[in-house]
């Protein structure tokens, strides 16, 4: 159903993912970018994520939803894992952008699969990788062909990325039990589950491949 509490919640956490996606990339743009092509490039890319953020808002109202109220429960431990993850420099910033982004979009495409065709379709424009990995992918290679010696802080950054996001994953999940049901529901057993979890592993080990780390 396309107005059921699980499609809002899964709406609204994707809507306050974008917008809180602008306002890091924006911020990050301005204080880590150590060119102003680069600065340049990263708030491009924060526009289209404030885009997407409109599109999933005006989606919610039009399915009668508020979309305040419908972000509102993904506020705090969304705005923790940010503050929790917070980049120290550049290339931080980057793997951030790539890896942390792209794991938690992967769980909403996830949950989106077995939805109204319209709302999943909706969740895939909006998960779209919008020139991210390429963006970061040249950077973070170029900065290790550099700096070799990096690879192994980075590496260790991307796994306390992906840490960090499944731990605050799991208290929204516990908080909001609709939305936490759409990624099982419909799947026949433990398999398909184990299955899930192994696309999202895979995916997950494609980004970090493709940063060389």
């Amino acid at each position: 159903m396309k107005d059921s509490p699980g499609v809002f919640d899964l709406l609204g956490v994707l809507a306050y993912a974008e917008l809180s996606a602008f306002a890091r990339m924006t911020d990050d743009a301005a204080a880590l970018a150590p060119s102003l092509a680069d600065r340049a490039a990263l708030s491009e890319l924060a526009v289209a994520e404030y885009e997407h953020f409109r599109l999933l808002r005006d989606q919610l109202a039009e399915l009668g939803a508020d979309p305040e109220r419908a972000m509102a429960p993904f506020v705090e431990p969304l705005d923790a894992w940010h503050a929790q993850t917070a980049p120290s420099d550049w290339l931080q910033a980057l793997v951030k952008a790539y890896v942390g982004e792209g794991i938690a979009f992967d769980f909403y495409r996830e949950a989106a699969k077995r939805l109204d065709p319209s709302i999943a379709k909706l969740v895939d424009v909006v998960s779209a990788d919008e020139g991210r990995s390429q963006f970061a992918v040249e950077r973070v290679r170029a900065a290790l062909k550099a700096d070799p010696a990096a690879s192994g802080r980075l590496a260790l950054w991307a796994r306390r990325l992906v840490g960090e996001a499944l731990s605050q994953g799991q208290r929204v999940a516990a908080a909001r039990p609709e939305l936490a049901r759409m990624l099982v529901e419909g799947a026949d057993d433990q398999a398909e589950i184990s299955r899930m979890f192994a696309r999202l592993t895979e995916e997950h080990g494609k980004r970090m491949a493709a940063l060389g780390l």
